[in-house]
């Protein structure tokens, strides 16, 4: 993203990047109205408007549960690996110093 094509206007609630542009393609109306501000094509639909798909869905209280698990197995190796490369870094800073 460079300066020059993004203005740096954002939206207050999604805060999704806005273009500048005019309502039609000829040059800018004459009469001071501020452009019309447009979404531009890079930005993901809202979150209402994907997970509206899944409102009418019944759930699976097993599915649920195995899939909480899965996320949580995860969460607990990617702690656990998080917390072995600390070590691993402490423990080098210290050979370094003592060296």
């Amino acid at each position: 993203m460079s300066r020059d094509s993004h203005s740096g206007l954002q939206c207050p609630q999604c805060r999704t990047h806005l273009a500048l542009v005019t309502a039609d393609d000829g040059p800018a109306p004459a009469t001071g109205d501020p452009p019309i501000l447009v979404r531009e094509e890079w930005t993901p639909p809202p979150v209402a408007e994907v997970l509206a798909q899944y409102a009418g869905r019944s759930i699976d209280s097993a599915t649920a549960l195995r899939g909480a698990a899965r996320v949580r197995d995860s969460f607990n190796r990617a702690r656990q690996a998080a917390a072995k490369k600390q070590v691993e870094q402490k423990a080098a800073r210290r050979a370094a110093r003592s060296a």
